[in-house]
């Protein structure tokens, strides 16, 4: 099945929502964040596509000029031999705002519990509905989120000095 394909039956179930990247050597469907579960369920119970491993979620910081951020989802359906991206583009907030949100994947694939956690941990999405969202990388009491673009490093932490 080509991706071609994998767009025609998704835009037979879910209508017109989707926007098309195919400039890069992967590509890539765009989710709107409210289809985001009911695509990805779709994408794993439908026979015809089987995507059953998320293999990874990650999300990149455009910085302030762009003012959004993505989430990326690499899912994989082992019988098929197929890979799939999904990119869910998110306003990014601004200091003192609330943290972007994506509704969390964990009901469907256990695995986003960890890629979640990181991506909220290092760039800074909540994803509503995880079951433990908490950093997963960094202490508890860590200021900020590493990969950010506007991230402002601290010149000290708890007595050790960073340089």
């Amino acid at each position: 099945m080509t991706f071609t394909d994998i767009q025609a039956l998704l835009e037979d179930q879910f209508g017109q929502i989707f926007q098309v990247s195919t400039q890069n050597p992967q590509p890539y469907l765009v989710v709107p964040t409210d289809r985001l579960v009911d695509v990805c369920q779709f994408l794993r119970d439908d026979n015809r596509l089987f995507f059953d491993l998320l293999a990874c979620v990650t999300a990149i910081d455009n910085g302030p000029a762009t003012a959004t951020m993505d989430v990326i989802y690499n899912l994989t359906s082992i019988p098929y031999e197929q890979n799939l991206s999904l990119y869910v583009t998110v306003p990014r907030n601004q200091a003192g705002e609330p943290l972007p949100s994506v509704p969390s994947v964990t009901s469907i694939w256990r695995t986003a519990d960890w890629h979640e956690r990181e991506a909220f941990d290092l760039v800074g999405i909540r994803f509503e509905g995880h079951p433990d969202l908490r950093r997963i990388l960094l202490p508890t009491d860590w200021v900020g989120h590493p990969l950010r673009t506007d991230y402002q490093e601290i010149d000290e932490y708890h007595g050790i000095r960073n340089q």
